[in-house]
């Protein structure tokens, strides 16, 4: 095992900054996810650890030794990694047992040491079975397995996983992170893990980068990014949030802030994602749908963070019940309420948070980073979609 330590990692194109600035230390042994939208630069850090592209500045090490920076520019297979890639790169013309054995022939090991690895891996994985079937003549989720064994027979220190789940149907996604994360777990491999997927990072990793605009913009367990987001991007990015504007009106020391909302309503938060703010800072209040209680009736005048609102909509999903409702000036308000809830559309009903789970971000910026208008990354982005218009005309 290894650790996986960035330092200050930047990767340029001419002009344009697809990473800026990234700094990040993945323990032995953990899986950590990239996560991020398109084009936020989650696939070129993996790459550039990967050593598949040049980094223009900064460093980046792999078990303590430098594999790239410093002077220092190590190919890919001298930095004791190996690969799964989206696509699963599986030779249709090797059978299952000779598409794994591919680097360790290529290594020149003997062919029983080559036979016993094999083996081996395959049983671990659970295609034995299939390992005189031709590599392609196999469902998509033993593909990615098929894949997934070839990154691991070599014993690199260092797994990297770029979207290797994206191919797969919804229910088959579900099964095989699972199987994924219940096989690094098993061979202790320290892994990085390239996804879009938020459902998928936080079910796998232990700890997410969620990353935007080229930097990471909060890194954590998904737990703690979900419940206590820093900016207003994380908080739209994991999960679904009612984010409601306003101001500060009230600081209260070591507690946290009562936020003037622009629909009129009063709301006290925690300390949550931002510990340094003042009154008359512009806010979003973050609240999730399944922290709103629901009650049939109206709202306690002298409740804290109680409203009174009319029921506009519900979806019965089963296990839960999608509500919404309108509160002061026509703001609606998303619910997850229990599905056994009485009220009707049209209904008084009465809403009400604790102000433990309300977090409060800043309004102004959805990075914890100044962006500037106009700065390299959002050059980058311009150019990624010129070059769409270009291959679509």
């Amino acid at each position: 095992m290894a650790n996986v330590k960035v330092e200050h990692l930047v990767v340029q194109y001419g002009t344009v900054t697809a990473v800026d600035d990234v700094s990040f230390t993945i323990g032995e042994g953990k899986l950590a996810a990239l996560l991020g939208p398109s084009g936020c630069g989650k696939t070129t850090s993996l790459r550039a650890i990967a050593g598949l592209e040049p980094i223009t500045s900064g460093n980046i090490a792999i078990g303590g030794r430098v594999v790239a920076g410093d002077q220092v520019e190590l190919p890919p297979e001298k930095r004791d990694i190996n690969m799964v890639f989206q696509s699963y790169a599986i030779w249709p013309h090797l059978t299952v047992f000779d598409n794994v054995a591919y680097g360790l022939r290529v290594r020149r090991m003997r062919k029983p040491e080559i036979a016993d690895a094999v083996n081996r891996v395959l049983e671990t994985v659970g295609l034995s079975e299939f390992a005189n079937r031709m590599g392609t003549d196999l469902s998509g989720g033993q593909q990615q397995r098929v894949a997934v064994a070839r990154a691991v027979v070599t014993e690199p220190s260092v797994l990297l996983f770029d979207e290797p789940l994206s191919n797969l149907d919804a229910a088959l996604r579900v099964r095989m992170r699972g199987e994924l994360r219940g096989l690094q777990q098993a061979i202790g491999k320290t892994a990085l893990y390239v996804t879009h997927d938020q459902q998928e990072a936080m079910a796998i990793a232990d700890v997410i980068l969620l990353m935007n605009r080229g930097r990471i913009e909060q890194m954590g367990p998904g737990e703690e990014l979900y419940s206590a987001p820093k900016t207003a991007f994380v908080a739209r990015f994991i999960g679904s949030a009612n984010m409601c504007p306003g101001r500060v009106s009230r600081v209260l020391p070591g507690q946290g802030y009562v936020v003037d909302l622009d629909d009129g309503r009063s709301c006290a938060t925690a300390l949550g994602g931002c510990l340094d703010l003042k009154v008359g800072d512009k806010v979003e209040v973050v609240i999730r749908p399944e922290d709103i209680d629901i009650a049939v009736g109206t709202a306690p005048a002298d409740a804290v963070n109680s409203w009174d609102a009319t029921l506009t909509e519900r979806t019965y999903l089963g296990n839960v019940l999608e509500v919404r409702a309108k509160v002061r000036d026509g703001a609606l308000v998303s619910i997850d309420s229990n599905p056994h809830l009485q009220a009707k559309v049209g209904d008084a009903i009465a809403l009400h948070v604790d102000p433990e789970r309300v977090v409060c971000v800043r309004q102004d910026a959805e990075s914890c980073y100044a962006a500037k208008e106009g700065d390299a990354v959002s050059e980058f982005e311009l150019q990624r979609l010129r070059q769409l218009d270009r291959i679509v005309s």
